[in-house]
């Protein structure tokens, strides 16, 4: 689980700006890196899958964004946050349900936390090729399911997630 934060200066345009998920992977690596070079900060947390089997996802992803606020090294008059409040962080804080689309920062950072994991699992991809993480990046296909079920569970796979752990290939 990787989040960011991102500050962004007032009126900043970036060309194809939006959530992560609907940028093609050529256009979120060029984003990503105007991002770096014009904002004011970048911050990124990680969670694991063993802090994620742990403590739970919902609390990873907290946890993880917390770290990525810390990792900024300047305080945000506010934070705004897609969806869930970080209880432990002592910012004043606005969640917006579908941030990506209405909050540039928000945005912004979907994309750097997206193109950070998508390396990390091109680094996994290397340690662990039977898993093929360069081509599904780790999310629950068809071809990644199977290998978890033909393979067995590799240390980065969530223990707690019930596809991985029943080796279901649909749920």
């Amino acid at each position: 689980m990787v989040a960011a934060a991102v500050i962004l200066p007032p009126g900043l345009v970036i060309r194809g700006l939006r959530d992560s998920k609907k940028t093609q992977e050529k256009d979120r690596k060029r984003i990503f890196w105007e991002i770096v070079q014009k904002a004011r900060a970048v911050g990124v947390g990680i969670a694991n899958a063993e802090t994620i089997d742990r403590i739970n996802i919902l609390e990873s992803t907290r946890s993880a964004m917390t770290a990525a606020v810390s990792d900024l090294g300047v305080t945000p008059d506010i934070l705004l946050i897609d969806a869930v409040v970080l209880p432990a962080c002592p910012v004043s804080q606005k969640a917006i349900i579908r941030g990506e689309s209405v909050s540039a920062s928000i945005a912004a950072a979907s994309i750097v936390a997206k193109v950070v994991r998508d390396e990390i699992m091109l680094e996994y991809d290397g340690k662990y090729p039977l898993y093929n993480f360069r081509k599904h990046k780790g999310y629950s296909t068809r071809e990644h399911m199977e290998s978890i079920r033909r393979h067995g569970p590799c240390p980065i796979h969530r223990k707690s997630f019930r596809r991985v752990r029943e080796g279901t290939l649909y749920p």
